[in-house]
């Protein structure tokens, strides 16, 4: 069973400490036993035991404010790793002190990370991107058919149908108030 002192410890170890400090595997499990047995005692109504379930809500409340202390510490650590991998390749530097969830976080930022590279490389070499010519469209009203911009003839629409129109016409349309978008 995790204590307060417990918390403590584990939020002064993280804060004093550069590297991701190791933690019991089920502590999160054991802060949330620990928070759920203090707001049961903090919720009972005695007035025998007023001076320690006043004491019990002030423990409760600043062990919620260590543990909440304690995970963003952690996750900026873990940001910073993950940098310093993208950067090195070195991604398993303090892998073995993070708990199962902070691995998925780890690896999940790191696969946004790659990708982002992979798209600033393609932009570096000359590959645009894929800039959407259309909007969708929802028709608001009726409107009779007109000639387009490269001059051919769109329409007749009716209330409620949707369209895919280019975006020029699209913002005409908007500001005539006469379709609305449905994804921009």
């Amino acid at each position: 069973m995790i204590t307060y002192n417990d918390i403590y410890e584990s939020a002064r170890k993280e804060r004093y400490s550069e590297q991701l400090q190791p933690i019991a595997k089920n502590f999160v499990v054991e802060v949330a036993n620990y928070i759920a047995d203090k707001k049961e005692i903090a919720t009972k109504q005695d007035d025998v035991f007023s001076d320690s379930i006043i004491k019990t809500k002030k423990q409760l409340e600043n062990a919620l404010t260590l543990f909440k202390e304690l995970m963003l510490r952690r996750r900026k650590k873990i940001l910073n790793l993950v940098l310093i991998a993208a950067e090195t390749g070195i991604s398993k530097q303090d892998f073995n002190n993070m708990l199962s969830f902070e691995k998925d976080l780890f690896e999940e930022i790191m696969k946004c990370i790659d990708f982002s590279d992979k798209k600033l490389s393609e932009l570096l070499k000359g590959k645009e991107e894929r800039q959407t010519k259309n909007d969708l469209a929802l028709f608001l009203n009726n409107v009779e058919e007109f000639v387009g911009l490269e001059g051919n003839k769109m329409g007749p629409y009716e209330k409620g149908q949707i369209v895919n129109l280019p975006k020029e016409i699209a913002k005409i349309l908007i500001e005539d108030k006469k379709i609305e978008l449905i994804i921009e």
